[in-house]
């Protein structure tokens, strides 16, 4: 015997719990275009299969390695979800992972993201994968599916999460870092602002200030606080991987969370150390203000924040004069930071100025 809906005037469904499915098929639809536009070379499947596929021997690799990052935005989403500006988010997610990945001599390939809700709202959706999409493209890695969760009851209105993953490949032995020695000189290149770590204690700060997320930024009064502080992550990868191909890049560090004095060390062997010259650029007024606002020391700057250097460069002396230029060229501020010296750590000289 069966019982018709009739019969169940009281019954739930799916959507009175507080899940669309409806609206998430509507944002598959939506941005399936922004998705399909960064399809390269070994893309095999779109959007909406269980699972996707992605042909090594298509994107031109003969015996690959395979590398895989995972990461987030941090409390950056604070300001996004508190501002409403979210269109540059998802670049943050992306090269969070992809610096990562180059960092390690390889070449992203595809790229899936996680993205959480507790009501789905489909543009708002829409606007943060795209900007996904967005940083995929200026990466050349294709994004091949992801996930989009809507948990009523486990977040706030109006609140989100991002996770991304990524997949590169390197030809067996192409490995980074390699051969770092003595005498090696760091090159630094410049950062697009805070990028993606320490917001915790830019959020402090920013409360310490008294000013809001639309009030005129101090450090860059044609922008917004709010504004100013999203200034996405800058993607390094194609310039360094035509670096990389040039010649003579023994290492590479990208500066996030703990600083230049926390991730250089990380592709220095043992016994050896980085001497760096806090003379050689000058700090970026967002780190000056934030520093002269937060009371922060010198040591606390560096280790939190990447204090205006995004990516180090640890390459072969005899190098540095021609990958600086061919970097510059490929539209990177570099500057000659200092050289790998037998020790351990990172020793500054100077001071930031």
């Amino acid at each position: 015997m069966t019982t018709s809906d009739a019969d169940r005037p009281n019954g739930l469904t799916y959507a009175e719990a507080g899940v669309d499915i409806d609206a998430g098929n509507a944002l598959v639809e939506r941005i399936k275009p922004a998705a399909a536009a960064t399809a390269r070379p070994g893309t095999m499947s779109g959007l909406g299969g269980f699972g996707a596929l992605f042909d090594l021997r298509a994107a031109g690799y003969t015996d690959p390695v395979l590398v895989a990052a995972t990461d987030g935005v941090g409390t950056k989403l604070r300001i996004a979800i508190d501002t409403g500006v979210v269109d540059t988010i998802g670049i943050d997610l992306v090269a969070m992972c992809v610096n990562d990945l180059v960092c390690q001599g390889a070449e992203p390939l595809f790229f899936l993201d996680y993205f959480a809700t507790g009501k789905l709202a489909v543009d708002e959706a829409a606007t943060i994968i795209e900007g996904i999409a967005a940083g995929c493209r200026a990466s050349g890695c294709a994004l091949i599916g992801g996930e989009t969760a809507e948990m009523p009851g486990m977040y706030h209105a109006g609140d989100f999460d991002l996770a991304g993953f990524a997949v590169g490949a390197m030809e067996r032995g192409a490995h980074l870092p390699q051969d770092v020695g003595e005498g090696d000189v760091i090159l630094g290149l410049a950062s697009d602002g805070v990028h993606s770590n320490g917001y915790s204690l830019v959020r402090r700060i920013v409360e310490r200030s008294g000013l809001g997320w639309d009030a005129p930024a101090p450090f860059a009064g044609d922008l917004t606080l709010g504004a100013a502080l999203l200034t996405p992550t800058r993607l390094y990868v194609r310039p360094l991987l035509a670096a990389i191909r040039a010649g003579g890049v023994h290492g590479l560090a990208h500066i996030t969370g703990g600083g230049l004095t926390e991730n250089l060390p990380r592709v220095l062997p043992e016994g050896l150390g980085a001497r760096i010259d806090l003379g050689a650029w000058t700090l970026p007024p967002v780190f000056r203000w934030l520093a002269e606002t937060g009371g922060l020391a010198q040591a606390e700057l560096l280790k939190t924040f990447n204090a205006g250097i995004g990516m180090c460069v640890v390459v072969a002396a005899d190098r540095a004069d021609a990958l600086t230029a061919a970097l510059a060229e490929a539209g990177e501020t570099v500057h000659r930071l200092g050289t790998v010296e037998a020790g351990q750590g990172v020793a500054y000289t100077g001071t930031l100025a």
